[in-house]
């Protein structure tokens, strides 16, 4: 009997068991089952029972099954097959203290012998009957040998005495146990040589240790062997025909030959606990591999090319018929035997039609490349965004010149790259897969010459790592490889050696034996060879690399094009897609509709584009006209207005003066006479002519402050008062970094507190750019406050004030604070109370606005580059700077930003003195003090106190001078201002003898005078409307009876007490009561 199964096949029926009794929940069934060869279930309900059971409610959502029987309703309910779920170490933590068993497990991959051999019974006989060849472990030293290692030093080299690396106690256990093991085994012995090596331990998979000396010294001073080595393509040509294979690899091949008696000493190695000498060849030790293939090229001489091919420890058998291969079989296990050699069988294949030799597939139809060496390229995911087309078509555009029709193959990926075109076809995806293919052909894949030297280029992202291994700038293969669990949180210099290693030992049959060269762009790994061994992890690579002769060269990361998209190879799932817009200015697309419509400009375009410009000034690309890397317009363009209003009359323009606007738009655009169009639309601008004063020079000789060394070192400080209230806020708090002119600007309300603007300038300054060392500010009380004081001591900051009342010492702030005046008095002018919402816009415009004195922008001194603009989005990008140019360049600016800064100071300082007098005073001199009480200027129109203009106080005598232009004064006791004044505000007295008469006035907390009424000289009534208003004319301390004043009564009621009737003179008859 026959039954068809699920997919339309049928299987043959092999018994019958006439009573199967079967139990489901409460359901028993009893009935006849038939036995049939079929997986997937122990026992199948067919159609026939369900035809017994009447009417069947089904519910696949809830998985149950409802019928009838023997009166009862029996329900049978399917079960779901649990996946295991992941969960944190917190929520097992919770789910353990609700009293359940937990159980910690660790999984090891281990080798599983196979007890059932799949070899023919015939060549089973023949393995058999050399059995002891495949013993586990080798008992005692293998015997003397003429091929026993020699190491031969560079006459007059110094002996390698290198003392014991540190090792944790845990790590101290293994090496003691691993010296005991191989004391028993005989291939080592204690030692008394000068020589010595430390020890390494390595981590093996299975979490065990291995114990490896560390013989870099031992090998600089050893003499090279020049044994030939096989050439691969010479061994594999040798295949042709055959059709059966063995192949061997024998167990611990090095420790298999001895060292010469004479040289064992030279073999010492040191750990904490003794001195101890390898009898044996140790893995790490140079010309070992010379050593043991001049010992296989011996002992199967008679065998080589005929039906033996031998790779160091890997052995070849190859026949053409079954019966040859036996024979040739028994032949290479007899020479083993007879040497007493070892294999290891897990390791061995017998019989195989098929067989990976030296990163090759063998077999009767030849040898082709092994799927390894290309399945990075065939493997490579299809691109989901322009950053992995980018990737792939960077790795494959890096070989074009061996792909015949790279660029016809590729068009369709190309066109993808254009702006707003990465729309993915069935076109792209045949573009895709043919481009794999061919960069997977012979003519790409070089065929490797083993008398030239390979180069193994190398690199790491975050994710993978990549490599390709080269010869004459020819790929022989690819190798990429994603970073898993702890590997992702590895730091790049770990990451980077990774690869280094992932791609020798992936490519050890090329790089054994030979000289190579390894390519990174990590420059620290060139002396990695170098270095003391100080981690684990460092000792680690070093036992895996020892034995092999190579040289790590530094390469930039921009030139390592092909392991770099390697190691960035996208193959995580589709991901989420966001959307992404861009900014563009509509005057870009009626520049284009210009060039169109300009025969001239076509002209210019179609030279471009045909490549018979003799200049190289202009260039075609992202679709747009360039001039030295600038937008091009038209002589003609109707556009210019346009683009000069936008630049300079618009809140990014500020309404700045000509050289500003100028480089703002020369930076971006480039058209024939730029300059003189903005020189005369700026001249002819209303809001600058109505909003603009004139500049007047100020006389006195100039002292600039030296040019701080750093960006941010050294900043300068202000407050712009007396604005209209704006959101609760009239204060502006102004901070200028003194080297590059970068500012903030930061809205206060008055009165403020020292921590208030304390915590701004943390919050402002502190928070992006760090503590400065010195801080310039005006004699503010504010700046002079304990809290100020004691908070910057705090963070290590000197406070340096200017000289009393000398705004020019804090120049820098007082030249922002006019531009900041200037640009808000053009946007605000009408309506002063919002000035605050145009803050933001006036520190952009300011910071990005060309300085004479630096010959750049605040921003660009600052960052290094400009920030981006409409035009910058249309320039193709076509490579990522490299991060070593982009300090080179930042280097550059700061060097360049400190010499024009330098040759500014100079030139000002020229010009200034030119209108300024020189003054000197000696110590004794006597003098009068100029205050200047009205220290700010403001939005708002000058009060009426303002006509209270600033007089002399004094004599005082100078005590001291302070630098070249501030002298320090003897002031009186009762004096609450700073003692040192600059040379401008201080003039000489005429005469002898003098004696301080004045005493100075007190300044209220924005640095004004604080005048002190002293009597009331008249009093008059005036008509105000419908009622009488009486006003007293006021004789003012230390001022002339012609600065007196006429206040009204409100004045009188805040000082009380002042006035007595009695002492006021000149009342034309009219009394006064105290208020």
């Amino acid at each position: 009997m026959q039954v068809m199964i699920a997919d339309g096949g049928t299987v043959k029926c092999t018994g019958k068991c006439h009573s199967i009794k079967l139990s489901m929940g409460d359901y028993m069934l009893d009935s006849p089952m038939f036995a049939i060869s079929m997986g997937g279930a122990d026992i199948v309900l067919g159609v026939q029972w369900l035809t017994t059971l009447g009417t069947i409610e089904m519910n696949f959502q809830e998985l149950f099954m409802r019928f009838h029987s023997d009166g009862r309703t029996i329900q049978l309910n399917g079960m779901v097959a649990k996946s295991p779920q992941i969960i944190s170490s917190h929520q097992m933590q919770k789910v353990l203290r609700k009293g359940v068993d937990g159980f910690i497990a660790k999984l090891f991959s281990i080798e599983v012998q196979n007890t059932e051999s799949s070899m023919p019974p015939d060549l089973q006989k023949i393995v058999d009957a050399h059995s002891s060849i495949f013993d586990a472990i080798p008992k005692g030293l293998p015997p003397v040998r003429d091929h026993d290692h020699a190491i031969q030093l560079i006459p007059g080299s110094q002996t390698p005495n290198i003392r014991p690396y540190r090792y944790p106690y845990s790590q101290k256990s293994e090496i003691e146990k691993m010296v005991e093991e191989m004391l028993k085994a005989g291939i080592i012995r204690h030692s008394q040589s000068a020589y010595s090596s430390p020890v390494v331990m390595v981590r093996k998979k299975d979490e065990t240790w291995r114990m490896c000396p560390d013989y870099r010294e031992l090998n600089k001073y050893t003499i090279k062997d020049k044994f030939p080595i096989p050439v691969i393509d010479d061994l594999l040509d040798e295949l042709h025909g055959a059709v059966y294979f063995t192949k061997l690899d024998l167990r611990s091949g090095y420790h298999q030959i001895r060292i010469k008696e004479e040289d064992v000493h030279k073999m010492a190695f040191r750990t904490h606990e003794g001195h101890y000498e390898f009898l044996v060849m140790p893995f790490g030790l140079t010309n070992v591999p010379s050593t043991f293939q001049n010992l296989m090229n011996t002992i199967f001489r008679h065998f080589l090319r005929k039906f033996v091919l031998v790779f160091f420890d890997d052995i070849l058998i190859y026949s053409k018929t079954w019966e040859e291969h036996l024979q040739h079989e028994n032949k290479v296990l007899e020479v083993l035997e007879k040497h007493t050699l070892y294999a290891k069988p897990s390791k061995c294949s017998f019989g195989e039609q098929e067989v990976e030799y030296l990163g090759h597939i063998v077999s009767h139809e030849g040898v082709k490349v092994d799927p390894q060496k290309i399945k990075a390229m065939v493997e490579w995911p299809r691109p989901k965004n322009l950053k992995n087309l980018r990737g792939f078509l960077g790795l494959t555009g890096y070989y074009r010149r061996f792909v015949w029709g790279y660029g016809r193959i590729a068009t369709p990926l190309t066109a993808l790259l254009k702006k707003d075109a990465f729309h993915w076809t069935d076109v792209a995806t045949k573009s895709f897969e043919q481009l794999k293919e061919a960069m997977c052909s012979t003519p790409v894949l070089a065929t490797p010459n083993f008398s030239k030297t390979f180069i193994v280029e190398c690199d790491a992202s975050g994710s993978g790592l990549g490599a390709v291994l080269m010869q004459e700038g020819r790929p022989i293969a690819f190798e990429s490889h994603q970073f898993k669990g702890k590997d992702l949180l590895k730091p790049v210099y770990e990451k980077e050696m990774m690869a280094i290693l992932h791609a020798v030992k992936q490519w050890r049959p090329y790089l054994m034996g030979r000289h190579f060269k390894v390519k990174t762009d990590h420059d620290s790994l060139k002396y990695f060879l170098e270095q003391r061994l100080s981690s684990e992890e460092q000792q680690k690579w070093v036992t895996k690399m020892l034995g092999y002769d190579f040289e790590i060269i530094y390469k930039k990361g921009k030139e390592n094009v092909v392991a770099d998209a390697l190691s960035r190879r996208d193959t995580s799932a589709d991901a989420l897609l966001c959307g992404m817009s861009m900014l563009t200015a509509d005057w870009v697309d009626e520049a284009r509709l210009e060039w169109n419509q300009d025969k001239d400009t076509q002209s210019l375009i179609q030279n471009i584009k045909q490549g018979s410009m003799t200049s190289n000034k202009f260039e075609w690309k992202g679709n747009a006209l360039w001039y030295k890397d600038r937008l091009y317009l038209s002589k003609d363009s109707e556009l210019k207005h346009k683009i000069l209003a936008e630049l300079h009359a618009s809140p990014v323009g500020g309404h700045s003066g000509f050289l500003k606007t100028y480089h703002r738009i020369k930076r971006e655009l480039f058209w024939e006479g730029l300059k003189g169009d903005v020189q005369k639309f700026v001249s002819e601008c209303l809001v600058c002519q109505q909003n603009k004063g004139e500049t007047i020079k100020t006389p006195g000789l100039l002292q600039p402050l030296p040019i701080p060394s750093q960006r941010w070192e050294e900043v300068s400080m202000d407050f712009i008062t007396g604005l209209p209230c704006s959101e609760g806020k009239n204060v502006i708090f102004v901070i200028v970094d003194r080297l590059t002119k970068y500012a903030h600007f930061c809205a206060l309300s008055h009165p403020f507190a020292a921590s208030t603007v304390a915590t701004i300038f943390l919050e402002t300054v502190q928070r992006l750019h760090g503590t400065p060392k010195i801080i310039v500010s005006d004699r503010d009380p504010i700046f002079t406050s304990n809290f100020w004081t004691e908070l910057f001591s705090c963070l290590g900051t000197q406070l340096a004030h200017s000289s009393s009342y000398h705004p020019q010492t804090d120049g820098q702030t007082e030249v922002v604070n006019k531009c900041l005046e200037g640009y808000l008095r053009c946007f605000v002018s009408d309506k002063q109370e919002r000035w605050i919402k145009w803050l933001p816009l006036a520190e952009w415009w300011y910071n990005t606005s060309f300085h004479t004195s630096s010959q750049m922008t605040p921003f660009l001194a600052l960052y290094g580059y400009h920030p981006p603009s409409i035009t910058s989005s249309l320039r193709v990008q076509t490579k990522v700077r490299d991060v070593e140019e982009h300090i080179q360049h930042q280097q550059q600016v700061l060097a360049s930003l400190k010499e024009n800064l330098a040759l500014a100071q100079n030139r000002m300082k020229q010009q200034a003195d030119q209108h300024r007098s020189e003054r000197h005073f000696e110590i004794g001199d006597w003098v009068f003090v100029r205050l200047q009480p009205y220290k700010q200027m403001s939005l708002k129109q000058q009060k009426k106190e303002n006509k209270l203009a600033p007089k002399y106080y004094g004599p005082y005598q100078v005590l001291q001078k302070i630098g070249s232009v501030a002298y320090k004064l003897e002031l009186p006791p009762s004096s609450h201002i700073h003692p040192v004044f600059h040379v401008s505000c201080l003039k000489k007295v005429i005469g002898q003898k003098f004696e301080a008469q004045t005493e100075l006035p007190e300044l209220d907390e924005e640095g004004r005078i604080i005048l002190e009424p002293e009597k009331i000289l008249q009093t008059r009534t005036k008509r105000l409307r419908t009622r009488d208003i009486k006003e007293y004319l006021i004789k003012w301390k230390n001022l002339s009876i012609e600065d007196a004043t006429w206040e009204d009564e409100g004045f009188l009621q805040q000082h009380p007490g002042l006035f007595n009737v009695e002492d006021n003179v000149g009342l034309k008859g009219k009394g006064m009561l105290r208020p």
